[in-house]
């Protein structure tokens, strides 16, 4: 397991490589649909969102309220994550992302770009929601929640040892497509 604190550097995220495991600590920001298509469209980052070296973590979250006014997440799976490939190239190079957490892979433009400006995928377990939550220490904020709403809405979310595997790397190495290549290669064997 690879530790990552965030904000990652360029040398650190070309180090890793496709099967890498890695656990974060730090801040990862969410952001889903509506986040993306408006900063797709030229939207911009609210105050006191910075992306610079920063992982966006494609999640819906579950969050509660507390008595005090804070935040609790409840639960944290990825969402699937091609919804955003229109639009994930654009981000990478316009933010200075250096890590998109989701699951299922994106496509040959997110790879692209990652190995461009070096950045990562970093493939979560789907259907671990609750499990994942309790990486998540502190809620310090959340951005656009009366505009996108609660799922939609960019969360700021403290997280440690956060565990993911890289499946897209800064390489040019999409463990997605080579998957789909044997998977393919198999079948056609088979008809």
């Amino acid at each position: 397991m690879i530790a990552l604190r965030t904000p990652l550097t360029e040398e650190q995220v070309r180090a890793l490589r496709v099967g890498d495991e890695v656990s974060l600590t730090g801040i990862v920001y969410t952001g889903r649909d509506a986040v993306h298509k408006y900063l797709h469209e030229g939207g911009s980052l609210p105050e006191g969102v910075n992306l610079q070296g920063g992982v966006l973590y494609h999640c819906g979250p579950v969050m509660l309220r507390e008595p005090d006014g804070s935040w609790r997440c409840a639960a944290a799976g990825p969402t699937t994550s091609i919804r955003e490939e229109p639009y994930q190239a654009d981000i990478i190079r316009r933010f200075g992302i250096r890590a998109v957490i989701g699951k299922g892979g994106m496509g040959p433009r997110t790879l692209a770009a990652c190995k461009e400006c070096g950045a990562v995928y970093l493939h979560a377990v789907g259907g671990a929601a609750q499990v994942l939550a309790e990486r998540v220490r502190r809620v310090r904020d959340v951005y656009f929640l009366e505009q996108f709403g609660a799922p939609e809405a960019i969360w700021v979310l403290e997280v440690e040892d956060f565990p993911a595997v890289v499946t897209m790397d800064a390489h040019g190495r999409s463990l997605h497509d080579e998957i789909y290549e044997r998977s393919r290669a198999e079948l056609l064997k088979r008809l």
